[in-house]
């Protein structure tokens, strides 16, 4: 997209083989992860990624199969992006950093990646499927799929923003966390 902006002109047949080789790469990922998942019996406790994985396989073998829609799927590999920061949170809250100046920076600079790279593209993309895209075959598969994606990321953005930022609300009735011991949270 960095080389070659005139495909975001062409979100539904716009096509590059550098784009192809990632959508392609990307599903191999999503599959291998699944397979990790599984094997290492982490199922129950990882059911909410083996659903985004399915989700992510299915689109993308699509996308990959037709040909269309493979600006869509690299827009939507921008939510990598901000994975960086995630996964920092997460190494950071995991060592017991002794200070938390780190951490701190890293909630921010995390919550603006946040915004640019997964709720920004998913928004753009949900608008454009919404207005533009036939919501018959391809079309209607990709928008639920989208929709469903959409769903998911707002429930982790408020585990998000909740574990951060308004640590007050995670507590229910009881004393205990609210969504268990999910990563974001924890």
């Amino acid at each position: 997209l960095w080389h070659s902006p005139e495909l975001l002109s062409d979100i539904q047949d716009g096509y590059s083989i550098s784009g192809h080789l990632l959508v392609c790469f990307s599903s191999g990922y999503f599959i291998h992860d699944s397979l990790d998942i599984i094997f290492n019996h982490q199922s129950r406790s990882s059911w909410e990624y083996l659903v985004h994985h399915a989700m992510a396989i299915s689109a993308f073998v699509s996308l990959i199969i037709t040909g269309r829609f493979l600006v869509a799927a690299m827009l939507l590999l921008l939510v990598e992006v901000s994975n960086i920061f995630l996964t920092i949170r997460m190494l950071l809250k995991m060592s017991n950093v002794p200070s938390p100046a780190l951490y701190e920076a890293n909630k921010y600079v995390n919550l603006v990646m946040y915004f640019a790279f997964r709720l920004a593209p998913q928004a753009y993309l949900t608008w454009y499927f919404l207005r533009y895209v036939e919501l018959h075959g391809q079309g209607a598969f990709l928008t639920t799929n989208l929709l469903l994606l959409d769903a998911m990321i707002l429930m982790y953005f408020s585990r998000l923003l909740r574990s951060d930022f308004f640590p007050s609300l995670r507590k229910g009735s009881a004393g205990r966390d609210v969504d268990g011991e999910k990563f974001l949270i924890d």
